[in-house]
């Protein structure tokens, strides 16, 4: 594995794992306020997309060009898509 990757999955390792609790924690609320499944699974998919968009926003510069930030990348633009299609659909 080259440095690079191996800078890439530890930033990955050390910032993915807070930005699951957060978000974790957003959805256990929206369960609690009894807020429809549809509607909390969105705004959770939503959140949860956005913010790892935030979080290949601030490494663009040194990754653009890694194979897992593209991954990543598509996999967090698909999660906010989703995302905003559920909250569409149950609205």
């Amino acid at each position: 594995m080259d440095e690079k990757t191996r800078i890439l999955r530890d930033y990955y390792t050390f910032t993915i794992p807070h930005i699951s609790v957060f978000v974790g924690a957003v959805l256990g609320l929206l369960f609690v306020l009894r807020i429809s499944i549809t509607l909390a699974l969105g705004v959770f998919s939503a959140l949860y997309g956005l913010m790892l968009l935030i979080v290949h926003a601030i490494v663009y510069p040194q990754f653009r060009s890694n194979w897992i930030y593209r991954l990543g990348l598509f996999g967090s633009i698909l999660l906010m898509l989703v995302g905003v299609f559920l909250i569409y659909s149950s609205l």
